[in-house]
């Protein structure tokens, strides 16, 4: 991050300098939930990761897991721009697949270098959605994944279709077909979107924007809003610095979508919303208790 610094307006009564700031900031190209490919070198660095993995979550480190052996890494900011690389598939070309078989994988062979304790490792036959119904329905695809712990049979499921994608990477170009999974299943989708973004027992606080149609709401019609709220329920350890309020009330509609089999926020992580009426206030500004008003009165 570059910092420029401009004199502004300088007030003489006040004596009062004012500054104006510019910032040059360089954010990595990689997020949350994408497959990145990595160079051989950043692979050698992570005891010997696979290069085909996922970003699991960007703070000041980038968070990087190997599905198929469950390998975990993470790189700082000098050490991803030293040899930075980029995604090979966006969260929004993650292709839809239902889990048609599943079998747990408890003993691993585990080698030198850190392991996820979170995740479990499994053997599943997916099909993809658009092939169910159709003559291709017999063609299971098998692959290894880290959601063995929260998938079963019937569930849906977003991966990476390396078999049939068309990848412009000049390091991926270089892996040998033979070390490349069919698919990289990245994480599992719940059904009912519609009622479960409409049926969340919390909510978030905003910024006052410049202009009313800058404001965000939460009537469901923002996807990526959306999508950040489904993250902060599936993962606690994202919203544990976030601050989460509880719905005043609560619309009739909300009792069916309630019962969507969805990861859900407890009430026991829910803030509430202090709101003081003007009438509750003194002139000086200060909340009224009913103490007060009876020792006033």
């Amino acid at each position: 991050a570059v910092v420029s610094t401009q004199s502004g307006h300088y007030g003489r009564e006040s004596n009062i300098f004012n500054y104006k700031y510019t910032f040059f900031v360089e954010i990595t190209r990689i997020c949350k939930d994408e497959v990145v490919c990595l160079p051989v070198s950043v692979s050698r660095y992570l005891n010997h990761m696979s290069q085909v993995a996922i970003c699991t979550r960007i703070s000041d480190n980038i968070h990087l897991m190997d599905p198929i052996t469950l390998k975990i890494g993470q790189l700082n900011a000098g050490q991803y721009f030293r040899d930075a690389f980029d995604a090979i598939c966006h969260q929004k070309q993650l292709r839809e697949f239902m889990v048609m078989n599943i079998e747990p994988i408890y003993n691993q062979d585990k080698q030198y270098g850190s392991y996820s304790h979170k995740h479990q490792l499994a053997d599943v036959w997916v099909l993809p959605l658009n092939s169910l119904g159709t003559d291709d329905q017999e063609n299971e695809i098998h692959t290894r994944t880290h959601l063995g712990n929260i998938i079963q049979c019937g569930d849906y499921v977003l991966g990476f279709d390396v078999a049939h994608a068309v990848v412009n990477n000049q390091v991926f170009d270089k892996i040998k077909q033979g070390q490349l999974p069919d698919i990289v299943l990245v994480k599992k989708i719940y059904p009912e979107k519609v009622k479960r973004n409409k049926g969340r027992n919390f909510r978030l606080k905003h910024l006052r924007k410049n202009s009313a149609a800058e404001t965000v709401t939460d009537d469901g019609n923002d996807g990526d809003y959306n999508d950040f709220l489904e993250d902060l329920e599936e993962d606690p350890e994202l919203r544990k610095n976030i601050n989460l309020y509880k719905r005043e009330q609560k619309p009739q509609w909300m009792a069916d979508a309630e019962e969507v089999l969805a990861p859900k926020v407890g009430l026991e992580e829910l803030l509430d919303d202090l709101v003081l009426d003007v009438a509750d206030t003194d002139q000086d500004g200060n909340m009224m208790t009913d103490d007060a008003e009876n020792a006033g009165s």
